[in-house]
Protein backbone atom coordinates (compact mmCIF):
# COMPACT_ATOMS: atom_id res chain seq x y z
CA UNK A 1 0.00 0.00 0.00
CA UNK A 2 1.34 3.41 -0.94
CA UNK A 3 -0.01 6.60 0.63
CA UNK A 4 0.55 10.25 -0.30
CA UNK A 5 1.00 12.68 2.60
CA UNK A 6 0.94 16.39 1.93
CA UNK A 7 3.13 18.15 4.47
CA UNK A 8 1.62 20.58 6.91
CA UNK A 9 2.25 24.04 5.49
CA UNK A 10 1.55 26.19 8.53
CA UNK A 11 2.24 23.82 11.46
CA UNK A 12 0.17 22.61 14.41
CA UNK A 13 -3.54 23.19 14.06
CA UNK A 14 -3.64 22.55 10.32
CA UNK A 15 -5.40 19.50 9.01
CA UNK A 16 -4.15 17.50 6.08
CA UNK A 17 -5.38 14.53 4.11
CA UNK A 18 -3.52 11.35 3.36
CA UNK A 19 -4.48 9.79 0.03
CA UNK A 20 -3.95 6.37 -1.48
CA UNK A 21 -2.16 5.86 -4.80
CA UNK A 22 -5.49 6.34 -6.62
CA UNK A 23 -5.97 9.83 -5.14
CA UNK A 24 -8.71 8.74 -2.73
CA UNK A 25 -8.65 10.29 0.74
CA UNK A 26 -7.88 7.62 3.34
CA UNK A 27 -6.93 9.41 6.57
CA UNK A 28 -7.25 12.92 7.95
CA UNK A 29 -4.55 14.19 10.29
CA UNK A 30 -6.37 16.68 12.49
CA UNK A 31 -3.91 18.95 14.30
CA UNK A 32 -5.37 20.39 17.48
CA UNK A 33 -4.42 24.03 17.94
CA UNK A 34 -4.41 25.92 21.21
CA UNK A 35 -3.37 22.96 23.34
CA UNK A 36 -0.56 22.91 25.90
CA UNK A 37 1.06 20.01 24.06
CA UNK A 38 1.28 18.82 20.48
CA UNK A 39 -1.92 16.91 19.78
CA UNK A 40 -3.15 15.21 16.60
CA UNK A 41 -5.99 12.87 15.74
CA UNK A 42 -5.84 10.44 12.85
CA UNK A 43 -9.36 10.05 11.49
CA UNK A 44 -10.97 7.87 8.84
CA UNK A 45 -13.17 9.15 6.02
CA UNK A 46 -16.26 9.13 8.25
CA UNK A 47 -14.53 11.36 10.82
CA UNK A 48 -14.03 8.58 13.38
CA UNK A 49 -10.89 8.96 15.46
CA UNK A 50 -8.67 5.95 14.78
CA UNK A 51 -5.61 7.12 16.69
CA UNK A 52 -4.81 9.90 19.16
CA UNK A 53 -1.28 11.31 19.12
CA UNK A 54 0.06 13.67 21.77
CA UNK A 55 3.30 14.80 23.34
CA UNK A 56 3.99 13.22 26.69
CA UNK A 57 4.09 15.77 29.47
CA UNK A 58 6.87 15.76 32.08
CA UNK A 59 9.28 13.59 30.16
CA UNK A 60 13.08 13.79 30.29
CA UNK A 61 13.28 13.34 26.53
CA UNK A 62 10.68 14.51 24.05
CA UNK A 63 8.22 11.66 23.67
CA UNK A 64 5.04 11.27 21.64
CA UNK A 65 2.30 8.88 22.75
CA UNK A 66 0.02 7.02 20.34
CA UNK A 67 -3.31 5.75 21.70
CA UNK A 68 -6.23 3.86 20.20
CA UNK A 69 -9.59 4.13 21.98
CA UNK A 70 -7.88 5.63 25.07
CA UNK A 71 -5.56 2.62 25.34
CA UNK A 72 -1.78 3.09 24.94
CA UNK A 73 -0.56 1.74 21.62
CA UNK A 74 2.99 3.09 21.42
CA UNK A 75 5.53 5.62 22.67
CA UNK A 76 7.92 7.29 20.23
CA UNK A 77 11.20 8.87 21.30
CA UNK A 78 14.64 9.61 19.94
CA UNK A 79 16.93 6.60 20.14
CA UNK A 80 20.47 7.72 19.46
CA UNK A 81 22.27 10.54 17.78
CA UNK A 82 24.12 9.60 14.64
CA UNK A 83 26.12 11.86 12.38
CA UNK A 84 24.29 10.89 9.21
CA UNK A 85 20.90 9.52 10.27
CA UNK A 86 18.25 10.06 12.91
CA UNK A 87 17.08 7.10 14.96
CA UNK A 88 13.82 6.79 16.87
CA UNK A 89 12.45 3.93 18.94
CA UNK A 90 8.77 3.03 18.96
CA UNK A 91 7.88 1.03 22.07
CA UNK A 92 4.65 -0.83 21.39
CA UNK A 93 2.23 -1.65 24.22
CA UNK A 94 2.95 -5.38 23.83
CA UNK A 95 6.64 -4.79 24.63
CA UNK A 96 7.94 -5.11 21.08
CA UNK A 97 9.79 -2.28 19.35
CA UNK A 98 9.94 -0.65 15.96
CA UNK A 99 13.08 1.09 14.75
CA UNK A 100 12.82 4.30 12.72
CA UNK A 101 15.93 5.60 11.01
CA UNK A 102 16.93 7.84 8.16
CA UNK A 103 16.83 11.50 7.27
CA UNK A 104 13.62 12.45 9.02
CA UNK A 105 13.46 16.14 8.07
CA UNK A 106 14.19 15.20 4.44
CA UNK A 107 11.29 12.70 4.61
CA UNK A 108 13.60 9.81 3.71
CA UNK A 109 13.37 7.15 6.43
CA UNK A 110 12.26 3.60 7.16
CA UNK A 111 10.23 1.85 9.86
CA UNK A 112 11.46 -1.65 10.71
CA UNK A 113 10.44 -4.44 13.05
CA UNK A 114 13.15 -6.90 14.02
CA UNK A 115 15.19 -5.94 10.94
CA UNK A 116 12.25 -6.33 8.54
CA UNK A 117 11.02 -3.29 6.61
CA UNK A 118 7.43 -2.34 7.47
CA UNK A 119 7.24 1.06 5.79
CA UNK A 120 9.42 3.23 3.60
CA UNK A 121 8.81 6.98 3.84
CA UNK A 122 10.14 8.99 0.92
CA UNK A 123 9.73 12.11 -1.22
CA UNK A 124 11.41 10.50 -4.22
CA UNK A 125 8.14 9.11 -5.61
CA UNK A 126 6.53 12.52 -6.05
CA UNK A 127 7.39 15.69 -7.92
CA UNK A 128 5.49 17.73 -5.34
CA UNK A 129 7.92 19.37 -2.92
CA UNK A 130 5.44 19.48 -0.05
CA UNK A 131 4.51 15.78 -0.22
CA UNK A 132 6.00 12.45 0.69
CA UNK A 133 4.94 8.85 0.39
CA UNK A 134 4.43 6.13 2.97
CA UNK A 135 4.84 2.75 1.32
CA UNK A 136 3.69 -0.04 3.62
CA UNK A 137 5.52 -3.19 2.65
CA UNK A 138 3.73 -5.83 4.74
CA UNK A 139 0.09 -6.73 4.20
CA UNK A 140 -0.44 -7.46 7.91
CA UNK A 141 0.97 -4.09 9.05
CA UNK A 142 -1.35 -1.51 10.62
CA UNK A 143 -1.44 1.46 8.18
CA UNK A 144 -2.92 3.86 10.76
CA UNK A 145 -0.17 3.03 13.26
CA UNK A 146 2.58 3.46 10.66
CA UNK A 147 1.18 6.82 9.55
CA UNK A 148 0.98 7.87 13.21
CA UNK A 149 4.62 6.84 13.71
CA UNK A 150 5.67 8.93 10.69
CA UNK A 151 3.73 11.94 12.03
CA UNK A 152 5.39 11.52 15.45
CA UNK A 153 8.99 11.21 14.31
CA UNK A 154 8.65 14.12 11.90
CA UNK A 155 7.18 16.30 14.67
CA UNK A 156 9.90 15.26 17.14
CA UNK A 157 12.64 15.97 14.59
CA UNK A 158 11.09 19.35 13.74
CA UNK A 159 10.86 20.26 17.41
CA UNK A 160 14.48 19.27 18.01
CA UNK A 161 15.64 21.46 15.11
CA UNK A 162 13.26 24.32 15.97
CA UNK A 163 11.29 23.90 12.75
CA UNK A 164 7.57 24.69 12.78
CA UNK A 165 7.44 26.09 16.34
Amino acid sequence: MKLLVRDRVFGIGDDYWIEDDQGRKVFLVDGKAMRLRDTFELKDMQGRVLIDIHAKMLSLRDTMVIEREDEPLAKVKRKRLSLLRNHYRVELADGSELDVSGKILDREFAVEYDGELLADISRRWFSLHDAYGVQITRDDADPALLVAVAVCVIRLAEKERGVGD
